[in-house]
């Protein structure tokens, strides 16, 4: 089995705290992580790294630096980790000395006297095989190394004295378990071609006369080679006929894109939530909406769960009538039957000509007390759209004792929480999400696996107010990013070709951590 080639320079860097802070930068973009302590944060850290591997479908070669010193290594798309051959050896804060190794005198071995047995030809010599070199020790890095030694029993054993294995506590990786219970020394690491040889030589009485099953490479393993690069410097150059490789950067958006594109087996529902007005909840579902549709195909529909108007009628392109969703609740019977069509919802929900989803839109009169959307009406309008639409974003109302604001949350497969970097309204989120936790166990997941998108709404808000606001709803969400402030934001019909690149960059970024968690 062969292995993507790794390139030499670390793609991933990782900042790491003993307090359970870490930092993850790839390709140009930071993810900010907060464990519970030091090893959650490794396993938070582990699993993006993980992901963003499978994503590129190869290997990524990562750089971690912190209290206990600095580290390169290999994360393969499976999760496990490898150290990296081509990277120095490790530099520490502190001059690490090497371990010192006492010699271990050989144990005297009484002689076992021969059993008398009849005489017997004599057997032919078996050709002397050179026994393979342990490697050296394989040190994991992202915690305080530990020694794992032979308990007592196996020190009275014959075997050499294997070095020690270093790995760090809560780390694991293919390469590095070893079964202590059956094995007394230091296994070495090899591919599975090794150990493949070594079965061969074992069940095989004469090896080298044919090939053994298990060593053939399949003739129906897939290569996917990586498509020229488009973007920056690169892409021209590929422009003018010579092939160049996309840059780390573009493989990043590559993955992000690959991420947002896939269809799940059953509909998915994200709710876009802040109990606080004018947080940016009605851009976060138009962004959201179009990257999912732009990248994934049709399939995507923007509900407005709201008692009375909406903003997001005002944010979206009207379609040919002024239908919202008090006219279908009469036909979801309907809708719902045998011989309803998909082409029937054109009568009920807004297309978006240039983004590709609809839009279901909430009452248009304001104030309004009578036909109020009940619980079981937000069960009915869920049904149909789960039976015409592959993903639901829900731009919540700002009630959050209204039944249909609480019956909405029991239909989410995914929360993400709007706020921008005023303190009151992320104070905002920040409370729901508490209160969230408390509610049921489905909405303390919910809350614990949400994902805080800040929409920097003022000009003028400084890098360290962003960066205060991620640090912060890191420690009660999955995942906080922020979007750059952009004129195309502020008012009027919002469509994605309208934003800046690198705020559209944002949006795929936000959508991508919103897909990980469907």
């Amino acid at each position: 089995m062969t292995t993507a080639p790794v390139t030499a320079a670390p793609e991933a860097d990782v900042a790491l705290g003993n307090d359970g802070k870490a930092e993850v930068t790839i390709a140009d973009t930071t993810h900010y992580l907060f464990g519970n302590d030091i090893d959650d944060a490794r396993q938070r850290v582990l699993a993006l790294l993980a992901a963003q591997a499978a994503e590129l479908r190869r290997p990524l070669r990562t750089r971690t630096h912190g209290d206990e010193g600095e580290w390169t290594f290999i994360v393969h798309p499976d999760g496990t980790l490898a150290p990296d051959d081509t990277a120095a050896a490790p530099t520490a804060s502190e001059p690490v000395a090497a371990p010192v190794v006492e010699p271990v005198a050989a144990p005297v071995v009484e002689p076992v006297p021969e059993p008398l047995v009849a005489p017997v030809p004599e057997p032919v010599a078996e050709p002397v095989v050179e026994p393979t070199p342990t490697p050296a020790a394989l040190v994991v890095p992202l915690a305080p190394a530990r020694t794992l030694t032979s308990s007592p029993d196996e020190s009275s054993t014959t075997h050499p004295t294997a070095p020690p294995l270093e790995r760090p506590t809560g780390w694991t990786s293919a390469a590095t378990r070893v079964d202590t219970t059956t094995a007394p020394i230091a296994v070495p690491v090899t591919d599975s071609r090794a150990l493949l040889d070594q079965d061969t030589a074992e069940t095989d009485p004469t090896p080298g006369t044919h090939q053994h099953p298990k060593q053939r490479e399949s003739f129906l393993t897939s290569r996917q080679a990586e498509s020229p690069a488009t973007q920056g410097l690169r892409g021209a150059v590929s422009l003018m006929g010579l092939r160049v490789g996309p840059s780390a950067s573009e493989l990043a958006f590559r993955a992000d894109r690959r991420a947002v594109s896939q269809h799940w087996p059953t509909p998915r529902t994200i709710y876009i939530a802040n109990e606080k007005g004018g947080v940016g909840k009605t851009p976060t579902v138009v962004c959201l909406s179009a990257v999912f549709a732009r990248y994934g195909g049709a399939g995507v529909l923007a509900w407005d769960n709201n008692q009375t108007r909406g903003t997001l009628g005002w944010r979206t392109e009207q379609g040919p009538h002024e239908v919202t969703l008090h006219e279908l609740l009469p036909h979801v019977g309907d809708l719902l039957g045998p011989n309803a069509q998909a082409a029937h919802l054109a009568a009920y929900t807004h297309h978006q000509r240039e983004d590709h989803y609809d839009v279901l839109r909430s009452k248009p009169v304001s104030l309004a007390v009578a036909d109020r959307v009940t619980r079981t009406d937000v069960d009915r309008i869920h049904q149909v759209a789960s039976k015409y639409y592959r993903l639901i974003f829900i731009d919540s109302g700002n009630d959050v004792a209204d039944p249909i604001w609480q019956r909405g949350i029991d239909h989410t497969d995914q929360l993400v929480i709007a706020t921008t970097t005023r303190d009151d309204h992320a104070e905002a989120g920040a409370r729901l999400l508490e209160a969230l936790t408390d509610r049921d166990e489905h909405s303390a997941r919910l809350a614990r696996e949400a994902v805080v998108v800040v929409n920097t709404a003022d000009a003028r808000a400084t890098r360290e107010d962003k960066n205060r606001m991620v640090t912060a709803f890191g420690h009660l969400a999955r995942e906080a990013v922020v979007i750059p402030h952009d004129p195309g934001m502020v008012d009027g019909i919002l469509r994605y070709d309208g934003l800046r690149p690198a705020t559209q960059r944002a949006w795929l970024n936000a959508a991508a951590h919103v897909a990980r968690g469907l």
